[in-house]
């Protein structure tokens, strides 16, 4: 196969009239320059260029041969200057999975920013609960809270600050009253949530000194974690939750923070992919965007004030 520098020197040697001047244009060592042409006529079965102690001038086939090669190096320029195009410019195709109820009630208005922004995008979104398998679903990134299983797997954080909270409505509190211990949410609906066959039945809490869990119940459970979001907003049970996916509601006052001393688990969301090759530019774009918007919402969840445990 021949090789692109060859190429550029052969082209460079017959425009110069001189094999010297091309291999210092080239910054290139006289037998280096020499190595590349007889390469490349060894390649083809035929003298290219007749040389001689003063003057070199091209062949009959290298006159031949000039033309094509100069097209070869003019389209291999012209890929380069499309690719250097793509890269300034968000467009294409970005595949991404997110969990159910960021993805609804959060990141649905965010993408439609970003694709306001930028037009010549198209998105496609999967979303679900499940860990997406990036190796064979087609998905470029996915966002997902908590460590990855998959330790082949890149992680960037999006929201490394985020952590689950205990609430519920204010209709619900109304008609049932507000826990002041944990160990009261033995006598409430706790509405829990079910991946991968293994009900969330053991929430975990730091009062600030040390981590507290429970096992709690409810008569109510799904695998939709939007559907635990907004069976809380109805005002059938108290949910423990994503800030992230609550907060909106919460600053609403659609929801309202249930023994708020307490510090729930943690729950970084982060940005998933296979390989780092694969952070595009529009990857790139989209992930200061949701830094920036998760950013802002975290910095809006209260601060646990003391405790009475």
């Amino acid at each position: 196969m021949l090789r692109f520098d060859d190429l550029q020197l052969f082209v460079r040697a017959a425009d110069l009239g001189s094999l010297s001047a091309a291999a210092r244009v080239m910054d290139l060592s006289p037998a280096v320059a020499s190595a590349a042409l007889k390469r490349i006529e060894q390649q083809l079965g035929a003298r290219l260029l007749a040389r001689s102690t003063r003057s070199l001038r091209l062949t009959a086939e290298g006159e031949g041969f000039l033309e094509y090669a100069r097209a070869a190096l003019g389209s291999l320029d012209e890929g380069r200057r499309l690719l250097a195009s793509g890269q300034d410019h968000v467009s294409g195709v970005l595949q991404l999975s997110a969990p159910s109820d960021f993805g609804r009630n959060q990141l649905l208005p965010w993408l439609d920013d970003f694709q306001r922004e930028h037009p010549q995008l198209n998105v496609r979104l999967l979303l679900g609960d499940r860990i997406a398998d990036l190796f064979r679903q087609p998905v470029d990134i996915a966002l997902r809270y908590g460590e990855p299983e998959d330790s082949s797997l890149v992680a960037l954080p999006v929201a490394p600050n985020n952590v689950r909270v205990l609430c519920a409505a204010p209709s619900y509190l109304a008609r049932h009253g507000e826990p002041r211990h944990l160990e009261q949410l033995a006598q409430h609906n706790c509405l829990l949530y079910r991946l991968g066959g293994r009900v969330h039945d053991h929430w975990v809490f730091h009062d600030g000194k040390r981590d507290i869990s429970l096992t709690v119940s409810g008569n109510r459970f799904s695998d939709d974690a939007d559907v635990v979001r907004r069976w809380a907003v109805a005002g059938v049970g108290i949910a423990y939750k994503s800030w992230l996916d609550v907060s909106t509601d919460v600053l609403a006052g659609r929801l309202r923070l249930v023994l708020p001393q307490l510090r729930g688990q943690a729950t970084p969301l982060n940005l998933l992919c296979a390989h780092r090759t694969h952070l595009s530019k529009p990857i790139n774009l989209l992930r200061e965007m949701l830094v920036s918007r998760c950013a802002i919402l975290t910095a809006q969840m209260p601060e646990p004030a003391g405790t009475d445990q």
